[in-house]
């Protein structure tokens, strides 16, 4: 099978759908403001865009698997990335609201579904290392996650926000014609997948906590992502330009740190790599508790961001060795569940800070931590007893 397919060419195209994805994932947050002058819309109305985001990815994360595994990459990746150009210029160009709902939605979709596909993809064309080849891939999210803002901050005073994305919209056209010509490797499961295959997952125990472990690692991430900023305004007296510069931290720290792991540390051992990273993640913690001022903070959520990187990449690493044959259902299986926790420990902060201040973040970060931490012990010691 290896010699119907250029590896290093899927490796590198396969980061650059992770590269639209975390495009993707920002955008709708870097132009809300610009969205919500243009649309006249209310919080409610703003919110509910929010919350169709990650409903279409999701959809997009359930459906990429099975479909890669039966039909290959391919139609796959070309498809998904259609949708986000459909998506992004309907952001772009688009003055009614149902199309903008519409829009936000084929992006989630799209985007879910080649996130999925990228890492299942290299997961199968990694002989050795995949959790390294994986956190490789995982940088190109982040440079996607910090350059979209970064790009809208140097143009907005030359161009339209419109204008902005539009153009990006062509990147993921782009990328739509490349996946098309590139040769993926051939599905796996040609010939349909049974319902005994399926059901062997959920009776899986390591699976399961693998993907539960997932849903406490996406849903800690997800509140990084979504209360830091009102942590360090409220909480550091930091200006929301300087708040979001502890974001951007964030996420520098996880992208520094998914390099390091697919270089450096390589050969690192993963309970080793796992350790270390949650030691990292509990100092970052101590520090954020305890700072008062934006600097400490910023430097807490960079080192938030190195602790927390090893996690995606290592546990799809062994959702890939332990399903080689149906890797891409597989990552659909534990992929869903962890975008359910996003959603469900993020929509259970809100209530939180509602009610008790936004104080209590720290609180949920420390928890999530002790919890992932005895999930990993727990998986670490189920895939030494299976070998």
């Amino acid at each position: 099978m290896s010699g119907t397919y250029n590896r290093q060419l899927v490796f590198w195209s396969a980061c650059l759908g992770m590269l639209i994805f975390g495009i993707g994932f920002i955008t709708l947050g870097a132009i809300l403001p610009d969205l919500r002058l243009r649309h006249s819309l209310s919080a409610v109305e703003a919110g509910t865009l929010f919350s169709i985001l990650p409903v279409g990815t999701i959809a997009g994360s359930l459906l990429f698997g099975p479909v890669c595994d039966r039909y290959g990459y391919r139609v796959l990746l070309s498809v998904s990335a259609l949708l986000m150009f459909a998506g992004f210029e309907g952001l772009a160009l688009t003055h009614t609201g149902w199309i903008l709902i519409a829009s936000v939605f084929l992006i989630g979709i799209g985007g879910g579904a080649i996130n999925g596909a990228t890492n299942a993809v290299v997961a199968d064309i990694s002989v050795t290392g995949r959790g390294a080849d994986l956190s490789l891939l995982g940088v190109f999210f982040g440079i996607g996650a910090l350059g979209m803002p970064l790009l809208l901050s140097v143009l907005k005073n030359s161009f339209d926000f419109e204008a902005i994305v539009a153009a990006t919209g062509f990147l993921t056209l782009a990328a739509a014609i490349l996946f098309v010509i590139v040769s993926f490797p051939p599905a796996k499961q040609a010939e349909g997948i049974s319902m005994k295959q399926i059901g062997s997952l959920f009776r899986d125990l390591t699976l399961l906590m693998i993907a539960f472990f997932l849903f406490f690692q996406s849903a800690f991430e997800g509140l990084i992502n979504n209360w830091t900023t009102t942590y360090l305004t409220e909480r550091v007296a930091a200006p929301q330009s300087e708040a979001l510069l502890g974001l951007s931290a964030y996420v520098s720290g996880m992208t520094v740190m998914r390099l390091m792991i697919g270089s450096l540390f390589r050969k690192m051992p993963p309970r080793t790599l796992l350790f270390i990273s949650f030691g990292i993640t509990m100092a970052a913690l101590v520090l954020l508790r305890m700072s008062d001022s934006i600097i400490p903070a910023a430097i807490s959520l960079f080192l938030t961001g190195a602790g927390l990187a090893a996690g995606f990449p290592t546990m799809l690493g062994f959702v890939g060795n332990r399903y080689p044959l149906l890797s891409g259902t597989a990552f659909s299986f534990v992929l869903v569940i962890a975008l359910i926790g996003n959603m469900l420990v993020n929509y259970s902060m809100g209530l939180v800070v509602e009610n008790y201040g936004i104080k209590h973040l720290t609180t949920f970060t420390f928890t999530e931590l002790i919890i992932l931490i005895l999930l990993a012990s727990f998986i670490l010691n189920r895939i030494k007893t299976d070998k």
